[in-house]
C-alpha cells in the first residue's frame, strides 16, 4: 500500500473521529494542529485506524508516535 493511499484512508478516519470534513494530515500534523484532539479523542482515533487498516498498534507506538507520518510509518511496514 502507498503512502498517498494511507493519507488518504487516514483523512477519512480524522474526519470521522473528529466530525470535521475540513481535516486533511500531513506527515507533520499533531495533536496541536487538530482542535479536539485530547486524550480521549486520541484513544478514540488509535481504535478506528488499527479497524480501517486491520492492525493493532502496541503501547510503545501510541505513546512514542510524534506526529501523523510516524503513524503512516508503522501502518506502512504492516500492511502489504
Amino acid at each position: 500500500m502507498k503512502r498517498e493511499e494511507i493519507f488518504e484512508r487516514l483523512n477519512n478516519v480524522f474526519r470521522d473521529v473528529f466530525d470535521d470534513e475540513s481535516i486533511t494530515v500531513s506527515e507533520k500534523t499533531t495533536s496541536a494542529d487538530i482542535e479536539d484532539w485530547d486524550s480521549l479523542e486520541h484513544i478514540n482515533l488509535i481504535v478506528a485506524v488499527e479497524q480501517e487498516f486491520g492492525i493493532k498498534f502496541n503501547m510503545g507506538e501510541v505513546t512514542t508516535m510524534k506526529n501523523v507520518g510516524e503513524m503512516v510509518n508503522i501502518i506502512e511496514s504492516r500492511v502489504k
